[in-house]
């Protein structure tokens, strides 16, 4: 007995077309990101368009293209060939672009002419989740994460490197020019002076152009260590002021240097990245990305990417980006930071915000004993670091430091390792930082559609 199966036949034509909407789950998420950009602003992109003249081919639709922007960014595809595939192959995108999907070059165009405007969306959805109860404000976490940039570590070159570099090919295209001229002569010489005499050898232009990239980098860097001087001499006088002119105890202040260290990089891909060690993975170019998280639902309030390696002088810009995106009427109660986000200043200026900060002041060595839990009052004349390390091993102070570990730590994995944003596709300190929101933004949406 020969077994039935269903019918299936792939060569079967429809009787009618039929809808999108059948071809997935109502509760999928195309369909929630479809509602969401319906309801946004994009005023700032629709008016690129409406100021033209209307002659050529008619363009996508915004909307549309905002739209499978984001999705694509949900679903961890953020090339825009691997885009275009999706809609040609996938019935999610097909949903968004029916028949007319886009070509990969529309999209990566799209993208890079209204990058700015995209990255204003992120505050609208995070609007839209504050509005679902998704952010509550009462307990923030800041931490940063390295992402390696689109550039290679083997393009970058040191500021000692460079001086030596220098010196050589000054050198080389001394031989060179010499030699020219002594070819010159001897064939003026030999077949008369008919010669333009700008004929340069093809090892001569490659050479000079060489050297003219490493003057340019040369210079930026230089002139990188200036406004890094300046900026430091600024801050010691603000510290002079507030402290009368008493210099701490324990703390020798170092020289002022307005030249680079002989170690400083420059990449020439990308020169706006740094070498940073990436997350005990030994050290590529990268730029150090940051996000504030909300407590409630870990939800991204804040985001943003430096080429510090450092993370201390961005507590200030993300707390103050964080309050500015949630806008008045929500007050930051408590905030959490790893040690690298330390120093004195920080301290202070978040108590003067009326922010119950927790930061840790160091680590624990392998195999210490975690000291016991402090009673009564601080005692008189702790200094501000030990003041807090004392406040952090209170129990409440361990208790709220410890919740940071499933704030902040869960999201970069969730976007690492379930988007799979692991390097940027844009170059530029102002492109990957709109890139990073893009992702963040993302990141966002998928919090609400769970939370809906």
């Amino acid at each position: 007995m020969s077994k039935t199966y269903r019918c299936w036949d792939p060569d079967q034509a429809y009787l009618l077309p039929p809808s999108p909407s059948d071809w997935l789950p109502e509760n999928d998420l195309v369909y929630f990101v479809l509602d969401t950009v319906r309801d946004l602003n994009l005023k700032a992109i629709l008016g690129k368009y409406e100021s033209g003249d209307g002659r050529g081919f008619p363009p996508y639709h915004p909307r549309m293209m905002v739209t499978l922007l984001l999705y694509s960014y949900t679903q961890g595809v953020f090339s825009s060939r691997r885009i275009m595939k999706r809609c040609e192959r996938d019935a999610a995108y097909r949903v968004i672009v029916h028949d007319d999907a886009p070509n990969f070059r529309t999209i990566s165009d799209f993208r890079k002419l209204h990058l700015s405007e995209l990255e204003g969306l992120f505050v609208q959805v995070l609007r839209l989740c504050q509005k679902a109860g998704l952010v509550k404000l009462g307990h923030v976490s800041l931490d940063g994460t390295k992402i390696k940039a689109n550039a290679s570590r083997h393009k970058a070159m040191s500021y000692g490197r460079m001086k030596e570099e220098e010196k050589r090919l000054r050198k080389e295209i001394r031989g060179l020019l010499n030699r020219a001229e002594a070819a010159d002569a001897a064939e003026d010489e030999r077949y008369g002076q008919d010669r333009r005499g700008d004929e340069w050898p093809e090892e001569l232009s490659r050479r000079q152009d060489r050297l003219r990239k490493i003057r340019e980098a040369r210079k930026a860097l230089e002139r990188e260590a200036q406004a890094a001087a300046e900026a430091e001499r600024k801050h010691r006088q603000d510290e002079d002021r507030r402290s009368g002119g008493r210099s701490r105890p324990g703390r020798r202040r170092k020289d002022v240097k307005e030249v680079p260290h002989d170690k400083k990089q420059y990449n020439f891909t990308d020169p706006e990245t740094s070498i940073m060690k990436a997350n005990n993975k030994g050290f590529d170019q990268c730029g150090n990305a940051q996000a504030a998280v909300d407590r409630e639902d870990q939800v991204v309030v804040a985001a943003d990417v430096t080429n510090q390696p450092n993370d201390k002088k961005q507590l200030q810009p993300m707390v103050k980006q964080a309050k500015k995106n949630i806008g008045r009427g929500r007050r930051m109660d408590k905030f959490t930071a790893d040690n690298g986000y330390f120093s004195e200043d920080n301290v202070t200026w978040l108590e003067g915000q009326g922010i119950d900060g927790h930061i840790a002041t160091g680590r624990l060595k392998h195999n210490e004993q975690v000291p016991p839990h402090p009673r009564g009052r601080p005692p008189n004349g702790l200094t501000v670091k030990e003041r807090m390390s004392r406040k952090l091993r209170t129990k409440k102070g361990r208790e709220t430091y410890a919740e940071r570990k499933w704030i902040t730590e869960p999201v970069f994995g969730q976007i690492k390792r379930g988007l799979g944003f692991r390097q940027f596709l844009l170059n530029g300190i102002d492109q990957i930082r709109s890139e990073w929101r893009l992702v963040c933004m993302a990141h966002n949406l998928r919090k609400l559609w769970t939370a809906t």
